[in-house]
């Protein structure tokens, strides 16, 4: 009725899901529980500055050939 479309995995299938946990057990481990967020605005801020200073740009990815994610993504611009 609403049209909205739900983004869990398929029921049987636990790997839908698989990169985005990852991704949730990585953001737990090197950011979430190292800190104490004082307000929903302090971590909403703590977390952009992890994903975007750190995750994105610095830390490397073994499943896209030890690049940063933004070094793949500017890799792939300039293929396209």
């Amino acid at each position: 009725e609403l049209a909205i479309q739900h983004s869990f995995s398929r029921k049987g299938c636990p790997y839908d899901n698989a990169c985005i946990e990852s991704f949730h057990a990585i953001l737990k481990k090197e950011e979430v529980h190292h800190v104490r967020y004082l307000n929903f605005e302090g971590a909403k801020l703590a977390l952009f500055r992890y994903i975007e200073g750190w995750y994105n740009r610095k830390r490397i990815h073994g499943s896209i050939g030890y690049m940063t994610p933004q070094a793949f993504e500017d890799q792939a611009r300039k293929s396209a």
